[in-house]
């Protein structure tokens, strides 16, 4: 528990905040509007749903001005090294920043949903109040005309009996915006499913972008001026509480009350949204001058199970271990950008990424770079931006989990590793590094197998033998496979890979893996990273939590998990 506080104190402290500050807003507007003398009149038309809609209101204007800046990244990377002096948990919220994105975005759908019912009882009311044929104080409210002699007095936007409250809803600014700005996203939101990202990816990066429209739509919604309020020169002549009950009098020579004069709320959201919308217009700026920068693509690499690597050149491309990019081909889509890990090491003068076939960009890209035509297809890089990965090296051990392509960051890693002990570079904090790589298909193992030999031959002629233990593990197996490697097992090299460590069948033991690591290191603290599918992060993250050492002093194992 004590390993848990710690990990993730500052990201559940950032929560809170957030919580506490979106139950601060909806709890000032709803008395603001449920007690306020200005909207005494209005709520005597509409009742509690006003002080509700208004309430949300608030809470989505807050959140649509956070929904931009996890997205934002430049400015996390920038975050990033800023904070490179700070310790871990202070950068762990950063990691978590499309986690942080997609509760917001959820939070922004229940809200906008609290928002549309609570409307959509206010023009019921609305509706009822025209329509009643009695003398009372909401009939007398609704039957104020927009221009009165008292100048701007209506109060219910509905002026004829006869006015659907369809009509009335989507008749008006705010209404039309309100519905627009809701189906966009909807959109955004069913279109952001996992499983729609991962079998239609282009559905998904083509709808989401009608974020622009959500956002027109959210700064225009207040222009409707629905909701109104008694102005301050009439609430000084005729003050509700005073004339309220004398309404049959208004306006008679011998009565102190004349008819109640309103005002639209003014507009606010898009004072929210100003700030991020800029920061984010910047963002897509700096992001585009930089993609537009030539990029030399070097060497291009056809590996088996359709991975394609593309070593390349760009001025002025500087990186870190662990890093990544996005990638946009024009030749198979003009809009389309994809984000891919760096393979290459910050020691070499190119840099590398591996792309494997998992949809129809991805294979169009493999396809029209297998053709080996010439000139090769013009690729666009953006970035790079800082991910998880790059604070491998401030444990002094350090846990490297990848599963399939999920290998590619720890590759940047190791390649960076390889230089640092070629160059005997004194300042590497790390000691130790477990590296288990899980894989469907032998093929895979071929990707990566240059490099974890000259890993293999560096490390016995440093002496240095016992600090890269790495382990491989194949799902996809058949008896030929087995037997065959039983046969052979007696062999100096693997069968399967051809390097000295021999590859198991099946999946990793965690929990016996946990407790030897546990065991041989009972001081450290052990970072666990893992780039690899959300079942298989839920399993490590609970042997962390399980097998972290209740005294802080002892072993703590603190789990980092790659996202994009």
């Amino acid at each position: 528990m004590g390993n848990w506080v710690v990990n993730h104190c500052f990201s559940a402290l950032f929560l809170v905040v957030w919580l506490g500050l979106n139950v601060c807003l909806f709890a000032y507007a709803f008395l603001t509007f449920e007690k306020a003398d200005k909207y005494y009149y209005t709520r005597e038309l509409l009742g509690t749903a006003l002080a509700v809609a208004r309430a949300s209101a608030l809470c989505l204007n807050y959140n649509s001005m956070l929904i931009l800046v996890p997205v934002c990244r430049n400015l996390l990377s920038f975050l990033r090294g800023t904070c490179s002096f700070c310790s871990r948990t202070l950068r762990k919220p950063l990691d978590q920043n499309l986690t942080f994105h997609k509760l917001v975005a959820y939070t922004i759908c229940i809200l906008t949903a609290i928002h549309i019912i609570a409307h959509l009882f206010n023009f019921e009311r609305y509706s009822r109040s025209r329509q009643a044929a009695d003398v009372s104080l909401a009939s007398t409210l609704s039957s104020l005309p927009h221009d009165g002699q008292d100048g701007d007095s209506w109060l219910n936007p509905i002026q004829s009996p006869n006015t659907t409250v369809l009509s009335a809803s989507f008749g008006s600014v705010a209404g039309l915006t309100g519905a627009l700005g809701t189906v966009a996203l909807v959109l955004m939101v069913t279109s952001s499913v996992e499983w729609i990202r991962r079998h239609d990816f282009e559905l998904f990066w083509y709808t989401h972008h009608l974020f622009v429209i959500y956002v027109l739509c959210l700064a225009l919604h207040g222009l409707g001026g629905i909701v109104r309020g008694q102005t301050e020169k009439s609430m000084n002549e005729s003050h509700p509480h005073k004339c309220a009950q004398a309404f049959e009098k208004w306006g008679d020579r011998d009565s102190n009350c004349r008819h109640p004069q309103f005002e639209a709320h003014s507009p606010e959201s898009w004072k929210w949204i100003l700030a991020p919308v800029i920061l984010y217009i910047f963002e897509r700026i700096l992001r585009f001058y930089r993609s537009r920068q030539k990029v030399v693509i070097t060497k291009v690499v056809l590996h088996p199970s359709k991975v394609l690597e593309l070593q390349m050149k760009k001025r002025g491309f500087h990186m870190a271990a662990g890093q990544y990019i996005f990638v946009n081909c024009p030749s198979v889509s003009l809009l389309e950008w994809h984000p891919f890990t760096l393979t290459s090491a910050p020691e070499e003068e190119s840099f590398s990424i591996h792309i494997r076939a998992a949809g129809d960009w991805t294979e169009n890209v493999i396809r029209a770079f297998a053709e080996q035509q010439a000139p090769l297809p013009r690729v666009e890089v953006d970035g790079p931006f800082g991910t998880v990965s790059e604070d491998v090296f401030q444990y002094e051990v350090a846990v490297l989990v990848g599963a399939g392509i999920g290998v590619t960051p720890f590759a940047s890693v190791l390649k960076s590793i390889w230089y640092k002990f070629q160059r005997e570079d004194h300042n590497l904090k790390t000691k130790k590094i477990y590296f288990y790589w899980i894989c469907r298909e032998t093929g895979a193992f071929a990707w990566f197998k240059d490099l974890l030999t000259s890993l293999e031959q560096e490390m016995e002629e440093l002496g240095e033998v016992g600090f890269l233990n790495y382990r491989l593990f194949l799902t996809g197996w058949d008896s030929n496979i087995v037997g065959h490697a039983a046969l052979n097992f007696d062999k100096a090299t693997d069968i399967v890979t051809g390097l000295k460590h021999k590859t198991s069948f099946g999946r990793p033991m965690w929990d016996n893996e946990f407790s030897s690591m546990a065991a041989a290191h009972p001081k450290s603290a052990v970072g666990v990273f893992l780039c690899g599918p959300p079942a298989l992060a839920k399993s490590l993250r609970r042997c962390c939590h399980r097998h972290s050492s209740l005294d802080p002093r002892k072993v703590q194992f603190y789990f980092n998990k790659e996202t994009f």
